[in-house]
């Protein structure tokens, strides 16, 4: 049925069907599962553990007043660990059957699937001597085509072997190789910049300092830089448990790089910003660093606004546990003066984007789209009908929302699942995840894209709403909608569901600024958070998901190790090569556009794109790297590293 009525204006014989539904919607809440229900209700995250398996596999439920998270759907499955043992016939995960993917959503998740598994064989078929990198040219042959930087003679012990074999087994040899290895990510492949030059991509860019800040601003993760408030920065942790809270950094460390102006000057004009992992990653330090091949800091990264409106670094300060609350174990690293120098300050800015990873996906990406939408989606199902205009004009935005999610808590985000292993938090990510605009900056490419979009949702919205409501009267008395966003905070948010800043749904403005946040984070918040994943990160050395040792000092007997090869240090610091091959095929995978995607603001010419042309934004593009396209519309499905699909999706797998 395609009209929309409120309840009130229903047609009289369509009004106890569309209560009886809702009833059905709701259900009871007991029993198991099984595939033919449709009722939606909610639950914890109390399946992410697999104890079974040894306590190694124990994870805590996430959803109370220590770990506050979203509620979940409900599968009707016991939490893992329970006596009870389900019929084994049945899926592990059993969502409401009007879950269920469509056929050519089904076949592409196959596809993936597929995909992923093949892409998690080693991609030269060869076993390795070693499960480091020996040269930044194992990190290069991962990918199919090779850069102007990369184009250099095989390894000699390669060709002497590849003589060796018959011409014809040669040329077999090369095609299967070439299959299994990685596209090359945006990055370091050829791109067309904003003045229609056509570059090849460089692989060193990351090494760049003005290319680590830009990508602060314009790559996947815009949200967690802020504006210098104060300085020194201050923890706002316990003292007693976690140490002194003032900073290592100084004055001194930073006025040298301000281009004559103090401190309190630079802050007073807004030149100052900071990336600030302090206290999300320090609780946690003790329990990360005791894991295998897991070493981490708390960060502290401080920018520096040029006069051509791009940042750039000046100081890192990086935190260890203290040893008693009176003292801190910090070091600060500043922009580098000679060669060793320099890859200490290139293995500081890796443990930055480490940090950097880790929020970005458990809690900007995971989170703050996935998790927080689920609720709202569930609480939708249950209490509005599908006839309510609210209902409808949401609904492109909540399809296979629930589906997803239920596939990432048995694959993604499980107890020894793909997100465990390949990021610095290791274990205890989903902790991570539960703990916790005004324009500055004018060359602020999400910002001034999203705002954009923003606003236009908001328009439709507004006049949407506006056409239903017609004054704050209309909006109180619909008790379907007041019903869906009471159970939405009270039920699904319960932790947090006496917090102050919770809007409330009064007025058709009220209503306006709650659906178009919701409409914006399944759409374009999801959007400039997932779809640049493979092609930011997908070289790894630019975006590690994890490092696996700290930088050193002077005194410890790793430094003697550093000095004499350093590029060999920082490359053992890295993933190793099973943990960067697994964690490149998933993040291919999840940067992909479906083949049925339905897109916000289609656009047949996106080359008129003004803003990408404009060669004073300079914040768009890195050096030799194509400009920041992840809010424009897609050209189709595949890795594109552009497009707002309507909702929160990826293209998922598991291997």
């Amino acid at each position: 049925m395609w009209q929309a009525y409120l309840h009130w204006v229903t047609p009289v014989g369509l009004k106890e069907l569309r209560d009886e539904e809702l009833r059905e919607l709701q259900g009871d809440g007991k029993g198991l599962r099984i595939p033919s229900n449709r009722a939606y209700d909610y639950d914890v995250y109390n399946d992410l553990g697999d104890p079974d398996q040894g306590i190694e596999y124990v994870r805590p439920t996430l959803g109370d007043e220590k770990k506050p998270h979203p509620r979940r759907c409900c599968t009707g499955w016991p939490p893992i660990g329970t006596e009870l043992v389900p019929n084994e016939c049945l899926p592990v995960y059993i969502l409401p059957r009007d879950e269920a993917l469509q056929k050519g959503k089904r076949d592409a998740f196959n596809q993936g699937k597929l995909k992923g598994i093949l892409r998690n064989i080693s991609p030269s078929l060869t076993v390795a001597e070693s499960d480091v990198f020996k040269g930044f040219s194992d990190l290069n042959g991962l990918h199919k085509e090779r850069t102007l930087h990369e184009m250099k003679p095989r390894d000699r012990r390669q060709e002497k072997n590849k003589r060796s074999y018959p011409k014809i087994l040669s040329k077999v040899q090369d095609s299967v190789e070439e299959f299994f290895k990685f596209d090359p990510p945006q990055i370091i492949s050829t791109v067309l910049n904003a003045w229609k030059k056509l570059y090849r991509g460089d692989t060193s860019c990351w090494l760049r300092d003005d290319e680590f800040s830009r990508q602060a601003l314009a790559v996947i993760n815009p949200l967690s830089i802020e504006i210098l408030k104060d300085f020194p920065p201050k923890s706002k942790l316990d003292p007693s448990i976690y140490g002194a809270q003032e900073s290592a950094l100084r004055e001194e460390h930073i006025e040298g790089h301000l281009n004559g102006m103090s401190v309190q000057q630079a802050m007073e004009e807004n030149k100052l910003f900071i990336l600030d992992y302090h206290d999300i990653y320090l609780p946690f330090l003790n329990q990360i660093n005791s894991l295998e091949d897991r070493k981490a800091y708390a960060t502290r990264t401080i920018f520096f606004l040029t006069p051509m409106g791009t940042l750039k670094p000046i100081a890192i300060e990086f935190s260890l546990p203290a040893v008693d609350q009176n003292s801190s174990e910090s070091q600060v690293l500043t922009p580098p003066v000679d060669a060793t120098a320099h890859w200490l300050w290139q293995l500081g800015k890796a443990h930055v984007c480490s940090n950097d990873s880790g929020v970005h996906q458990l809690v900007h990406h995971w989170l703050r789209t996935h998790a927080c939408m689920e609720p709202f989606i569930i609480a939708a199902h249950r209490q509005l009908s599908v006839m309510h205009p609210i209902y409808k004009l949401m609904d492109p935005h909540m399809q296979y929302t629930l589906k997803i999610n239920a596939m990432a808590r048995e694959t993604l985000i499980n107890a020894g699942g793909i997100v465990e292993t390949n990021f610095t938090a290791g274990k205890y990510c989903m902790q991570i995840s539960s703990h916790g605009l005004r324009l500055l900056n004018e060359d602020y490419p999400y910002a001034t894209d999203g705002l954009l979009i923003w606003s236009a949702i908001e328009d439709l919205v507004q006049t949407y709403v506006g056409y239903y409501y017609k004054d704050a009267n209309a909006v109180c008395s619909d008790l379907e909608l007041q019903s869906w966003y009471n159970e939405s905070i009270n039920v699904c948010h319960a932790d947090l569901r006496h917090a102050s800043w919770w809007p409330k749904p009064s007025t058709p403005g009220d209503l306006t600024s709650i659906i178009t946040t919701i409409i914006w984070l399944a759409s374009a918040q999801h959007a400039a958070l997932n779809f640049g994943q493979y092609p930011y990160g997908g070289y790894v050395p630019t975006r590690p998901p994890l490092m696996r040792q700290l930088i050193p000092k002077e005194n410890d007997p790793e430094y003697k190790i550093f000095v004499r090869d350093p590029q060999g240090y920082f490359l053992s610091s890295l993933p190793s090569w099973s943990q960067t091959t697994k964690y490149m095929a998933v993040i291919d995978i999840i940067s992909s556009n479906s083949p049925d995607e339905e897109y916000i603001g289609a656009r047949k010419d996106l080359s008129t794109w003004s803003k990408n042309s404009d060669i004073n934004l300079r914040n768009r593009f890195g050096a030799g790297i194509s400009s920041y396209e992840l809010l424009m519309p897609s050209l189709g499905p595949g890795v594109a590293c552009r497009g707002v699909p309507n909702k929160v999706e990826i293209a998922f797998y598991s291997i």
